[in-house]
């Protein structure tokens, strides 16, 4: 099985700008992969879309500003997240989903902020794939960051600024999921929780916990899961509200990505023409991992 997730310290999780030439977060700039194939052995149709087009929101992480203007400096990013979500709980609609979807917010800062006060930021890391939960994940992730540094007053800042606009460190690793793990925590020996971005209908999702220490022999650290309890259509109601770029692949029916020899076209939604419309249009969450093999 790949480990296609990155485990980046939230203390360096995004950098200096080396430049201004990329204002996405692509699949091959966050991965890690046991077997190096998730990211660069990509070359189908459905490869060359992930790796290069998963995208963290321009128009919402620097919103107002224009592309070439990009913020690049992380506390005014993580400030100006946490005003479009602020925004977003204030809205009233008689939509359920976004209500619903509001609520689902609500309970993940709840989470994130307990995660900010129970652990120092060189003790926290990032899982991150490039699919819709774990961006959703990460934008909540940086606006709780600024709530955070708001509500204790803290004169230390948070990482100075972002590498290109939205780029995370890489890790990447050949070996087998649990040696990766070892290998980064022996890198990393502050290491205590990592944000992982399951919901409750993922495999083994059913039992979990906000907060979830590893068990039997894997590498001891805090599981934190801050939208497991997310429906499908909440995470794309917020998608949709923020405007946020993602992953090509799910306007072409995809609505599970995983490896590039399981992951297919949800057939719940081909039309009767042979296209199929995106994945913001599944309903069920039980449907979601019917392109999966």
């Amino acid at each position: 099985m790949a480990f296609t997730a990155t485990l980046q310290s939230i203390r360096s999780l995004l950098r200096s700008p080396a430049s201004r030439r990329s204002k996405s977060l692509s699949v091959n700039q966050v991965s890690v992969s046991a077997d190096d194939t998730v990211t660069a052995s990509m070359p189908q149709h459905p490869a060359t879309e992930v790796v290069e087009d998963v995208s963290v929101a321009r128009g919402v992480m620097v919103n107002g500003v224009d592309e070439g203007e990009a913020l690049h400096d992380l506390p005014r990013v993580c400030a100006a997240l946490d005003e479009k979500v602020t925004r977003l709980l204030e809205e009233e609609r008689a939509d359920e989903t976004f209500k619903g979807m509001q609520e689902r917010v609500r309970q993940s800062m709840d989470i994130i902020a307990e995660s900010l006060r129970r652990y120092n930021p060189e003790e926290l890391a990032m899982s991150y794939n490039g699919g819709k939960d774990c961006l959703v994940l990460l934008i909540l992730l940086l606006a709780g960051i600024h709530r955070h540094s708001q509500s204790t007053n803290s004169s230390a800042p948070p990482p100075k600024t972002l590498q290109s606009t939205y780029s995370l460190n890489l890790t990447r690793s050949t070996l087998p999921m649990r040696q990766a793990l070892s290998a980064y925590l022996a890198a990393n020996p502050a290491l205590r929780a990592v944000f992982v971005g399951t919901r409750r209908t993922d495999p083994h999702g059913a039992t979990l916990t906000s907060f979830d220490e590893t068990d039997g022999d894997w590498p001891r650290f805090m599981r934190i899961h801050p939208v497991l309890d997310w429906h499908y259509t909440e995470i794309w109601a917020l998608l949709r509200a923020l405007d946020v770029e993602y992953c090509k692949l799910y306007d072409m029916g995809y609505t599970s990505l995983g490896g590039t020899t399981d992951t297919l076209p949800n057939p719940a939604l081909k039309s009767s023409g042979g296209s199929f419309r995106p994945a913001y249009e599944l309903v069920d969450d039980d449907e979601e991992r019917l392109g999966r093999d």
